[in-house]
């Protein structure tokens, strides 16, 4: 769909649910949607879900298959621009309100979306949100890396864990391969680090107004700035799952354990049947 600030890809599945939000998804710098989210909603436990709302599935601007380089000096959306494009969106495809489920760069623009249109936001998935702008080490860390290493390998070790990466699982090899057709992602990858901050507070105009569900891999580098953000939200509002062997990316080597938090998430929101619960206990035991 194009916007003010270029075509933002938007991948619709299913029809629109009346009285109910659509599952809004954004992914991180280097990741398709596809990388980053059909482990889990393709996950038979999930099914529920994928049955009971529309989902919207979007993808920034030149980050899309086959997209032609962006000329050299253009300008690329700040974060913040980005998530200026949703009411836009959500207009054209007649959505008044979502859930959404967003990592890395895709949690922080839902973030902000949320802060700014908070009528439009039932409810938040957060995964690997770092919530503050850059201070001057990492600013200075992220500039001698810059010297050092492509921004393949930059994106790469954002998204995934040494471990991973020593490995070369799938995801990083499949990543890897996205990078390497990737003409414009170094742009949104400046855009990551040069965000400005949420200003979160867990009460006031900068808290969120709905649910909020941060997720975090144990271990991963992103663990702390999500503490950080955790300490930030109103408890009663939120939750924080700090999960095991969940590596960089949690919705992809966990989609089990996802879909059984935002199963109960999105039952916390009037959503869901008991029956799809009493499955899911029972599938546990």
């Amino acid at each position: 769909l194009e916007t003010p600030v270029g075509a933002v890809g938007v991948t619709v599945v299913g029809a629109a649910r009346p009285g109910r939000p659509a599952i809004v998804t954004f992914p991180d710098v280097g990741l398709s949607p596809h990388q980053c989210f059909s482990a889990l909603f393709a996950h038979p436990e999930m099914q529920e879900v994928t049955q009971s709302f529309q989902l919207l599935h979007l993808d920034p601007p030149g980050m899309g298959e086959g997209a032609a380089p962006y000329p050299s000096g253009y300008q690329y959306p700040s974060l913040d621009q980005l998530a200026e494009t949703l009411p836009g969106i959500l207009q054209q495809l007649q959505i008044r309100s979502i859930i959404g489920i967003g990592v890395g760069a895709g949690a922080f623009i839902l973030a902000k979306f949320a802060l700014q249109h908070p009528e439009a936001v039932e409810g938040l998935v957060l995964i690997n949100l770092d919530h503050q702008a850059k201070g001057w080490v990492d600013w200075a860390a992220h500039k001698l890396s810059g010297l050092t290493m492509s921004i393949a390998e930059q994106v790469l070790a954002h998204l995934f864990t040494q471990e991973e990466l020593a490995a070369a699982t799938p995801p990083v090899q499949e990543a890897r391969e996205k990078l390497e057709k990737a003409p414009n992602v170094g742009l949104l990858w400046a855009m990551f680090n040069s965000r400005g901050d949420l200003g979160l507070e867990r009460s006031g105009n900068s808290s969120f107004r709905c649910p909020v569900l941060l997720v975090v891999g144990d271990g991963s580098r992103h663990e702390d700035a999500a503490v950080e953000c955790n300490a930030c939200l109103d408890p009663t509002q939120s939750s924080f799952l700090k999960m095991a062997d969940g590596g960089g990316q949690p919705q992809i080597n966990q989609p089990e354990k996802l879909t059984e938090a935002f199963k109960y998430f999105v039952q916390g929101l009037g959503y869901l049947s008991a029956a799809a619960m009493t499955r899911l206990s029972r599938s546990r035991s």
